[in-house]
């Protein structure tokens, strides 16, 4: 297939998924492949009786788990922290009082940096049973009282460094270590060190901060179970470090594209993040886990050499990814829940394979 039947498959294939599948209202994709020549943006659904739009913000949910993996590095760095560095270092008493009790052995000192961006700290996830908690009764909480109010209610999945155990609370923790180390909140830090730099003028985190630029569009309206999140008090505050970036496509683009190029972190420190990784166990199979970077590698009949790649996944049918075999980027969001899964497999059928068959 040549370059342009390619574009008109993929545009085609992906309005088709929209406007048949009755829980999608909106949903985005952008396709940057400087060797194929393929350059795609486009939207398709509606957000508040306005038709999508290809510069209408979005947010991809724990895809801005990639930006505060970012913001560490670049603290990396430049010696404000190390990697190995313990948490404890960081963190207030509070915090740290009892965090990690496993069978009967508190770890909490254990816990370092590396673990909580590669998810390997075993403390158990925070996050859906606050959601659950804020959805019966709708109230603000801090990152620190959301950690402080998990481990009072769940235990540790495992001891730190043993096993992948994916958990917003890792990231959590990170968001405030990142402002203990700088001395401001977590949200100015992502401004300074990534949106700044990469002139992401339209992107802010939401429920925090505001957008250098106010976009024409509104930002795109997402669901989990059929509920929109936006309407509920206090949900955008947990979601902080483990998710909360809000930005149009060809920003995100351009923050993939600037780590793929070395602009924002060094080429041995993406390496570091990209290859210290762990399993992601039978739920995704074929997963690796680096710093906060799902990296599909090849399983056999299942998973072919071909499709690797690699960048973040977020909850909602969202992924941000790089594939090097064809040097694309990927930025795709179907902005509901039931698409969390189905997302790969567009991505890698309908995205990356064709762009694979080009003559």
């Amino acid at each position: 297939m040549d370059k342009q039947t390619v574009a008109i498959k993929i545009i085609s294939q992906f309005r088709q998924v929209v406007k048949k599948d009755k829980k999608l209202q909106n949903a985005y994709l952008l396709v940057h492949s400087d060797k194929s020549g393929i350059q795609l943006n486009i939207a398709e659904g509606r957000t508040d009786g306005r038709a999508a739009h290809p510069q209408q913000p979005h947010y991809m949910a724990s895809v801005g788990k990639l930006y505060t993996a970012a913001v560490i590095g670049i603290l990396h760095e430049k010696g404000h922290l190390s990697f190995d560095d313990p948490i404890a270092k960081y963190l207030d008493e509070e915090l740290m009082h009892r965090l990690h009790v496993f069978r009967g052995t508190d770890y909490s000192a254990e816990i370092t940096v590396r673990h909580l961006l590669q998810q390997s700290s075993g403390l158990a996830d925070v996050f859906w049973l606050l959601v659950k908690e804020i959805m019966q009764k709708p109230r603000p909480m801090t990152p620190g009282e959301a950690v402080i109010w998990g481990k009072n209610k769940l235990r540790p999945k495992a001891r730190p460094g043993i096993r992948h155990t994916y958990t917003d609370t890792n990231y959590y923790l990170l968001g405030l270590i990142v402002e203990k180390v700088t001395g401001e909140p977590f949200y100015k830090a992502l401004h300074r060190f990534i949106f700044d730099p990469l002139g992401m003028k339209h992107a802010f985190m939401q429920g925090y901060s505001r957008p250098a630029e106010a976009s024409g569009h509104p930002v795109a309206r997402y669901f989990l179970d059929g509920v929109d999140p936006t309407t509920v008090e206090g949900f955008y505050q947990i979601d902080y470090a483990g998710g909360g970036v809000v930005a149009t496509s060809e920003e995100h683009l351009a923050f993939l594209r600037a780590l793929t190029g070395h602009r924002i972190l060094r080429k041995e420190t993406l390496k570091r993040m990209l290859e210290d990784n762990l399993p992601m166990g039978f739920q995704h199979p074929g997963f690796r886990y680096g710093y906060s970077i799902w990296k599909i590698d090849t399983v056999p009949l299942l998973m072919p050499e071909k499709f690797n790649c690699w960048g973040c996944v977020g909850v909602t049918g969202a992924y941000l990814m790089y594939h090097p075999g064809t040097d694309t980027h990927v930025v795709l969001n179907f902005n509901d829940i039931s698409y969390r899964g189905k997302a790969l497999r567009f991505m890698l059928s309908k995205v990356i394979n064709p762009i694979l068959k080009m003559k």
